[in-house]
């Protein structure tokens, strides 16, 4: 599998007047886990339909496996991708495992590798019940494990913790590190950005059909200079004196109360802030936070994070 399995080049897509896509310029390295996120109608759905093959690019160039969607051989390129759209639909009069079993048939994977697969999504004391019976979490997990089928390259999952609670969240994540460390790129969007902010290797946020902005998170928050947020615990009778050491200040903005102060700063003048309050007597914990991906979406000009 080349190094770059994915290679989006000045992609457009029009849907007669609209322009859904405009100059799309992305590239995901291989063992990656990359997100996409943007605001409802941004172009994310249409964009993993292009990576997917199916839809064709108005103009522009989408390669997956060093392959053309367009070309002959992407129909084999196919069986090595995973793909879990965000609303998983399948036969209701079936069990987990038969849907499996039809899945498997479809990937030209044997079906002795379905009741192993299920087990591994918590569903091995399910396989034989009738999927009219599984709660929106177990019709999720299925879904993933139809993904997992012939141990994919390449995996495309669209918002694919709908209906998972904490512990379905924290184990299906484990699973993607594990295919990750075998060598699987995987591509996720989600509308919880705090759920895929310390997951994700790099990201792309899109905007407007446009890829307003590309990297690791750090890098993201660095180019846009999104201050910190250090919260200072000390002793009450410190209060004055650490109100004089920082009133002076001119690029960070705080607030105190009886034994605790919150300062905003940039983040060309953390370090040195950090080593002044350390200095300080009286200081009895310091905690900072950095900004989270919703503040970089919003850093952005993205809109609100809840329909991202």
């Amino acid at each position: 599998m080349t190094n770059v399995p994915i290679q989006i080049s000045k992609v457009t897509k029009r849907f007669g007047d609209v322009h859904a896509l405009a100059g799309i310029d992305l590239q995901v390295a291989r063992g990656e886990m990359f997100g996409i996120i943007g605001h409802n109608g941004a172009g994310k759905s249409t964009l993993f339909k292009l990576m997917l093959g199916l839809l064709p690019a108005t103009s522009g160039t989408v390669r997956v496996c060093d392959t053309a969607l367009d070309g002959n051989n992407f129909r084999a390129i196919r069986e090595r991708v995973g793909y879990l759209p965000e609303h998983f639909v399948t036969y209701d009069n079936l069990t987990g495992l038969e849907v499996l079993h039809f899945f498997a048939d479809l990937k030209r994977v044997p079906r002795s590798a379905c009741a192993d697969i299920l087990e591994r999504v918590g569903l091995g004391k399910v396989a034989k019940r009738r999927v009219r019976g599984y709660s929106k979490g177990m019709r999720q997990r299925l879904g993933f494990a139809q993904v997992l089928l012939g141990n994919p390259e390449l995996i495309f999952l669209d918002e694919p913790t709908n209906g998972l609670d904490a512990e379905g969240i924290h184990e299906f994540y484990e699973i993607l590190r594990e295919m990750q460390s075998q060598g699987a790129t995987i591509v996720i969007t989600s509308h919880i950005l705090a759920e895929i902010q310390e997951r994700v290797d790099r990201l792309a946020i899109l905007s407007a059909g446009r890829v307003a902005a590309q990297g690791t998170l750090s890098e993201l928050r660095e180019r846009i200079d999104l201050p910190s947020t250090i919260e200072c615990s000390f002793d009450p009778d410190c209060g004055p004196g650490l109100q004089s050491v920082l009133a002076p200040l001119d690029d960070i903005r705080f607030s105190m109360e009886r034994d605790k102060a919150l300062i905003t700063v940039s983040s060309a003048s953390k370090l040195s802030l950090l080593q002044l309050l350390a200095m300080q007597k009286g200081i009895v914990d310091i905690a900072m936070r950095e900004p989270s991906l919703e503040d970089v979406f919003f850093g952005y000009g993205g809109q609100d994070a809840r329909s991202v």
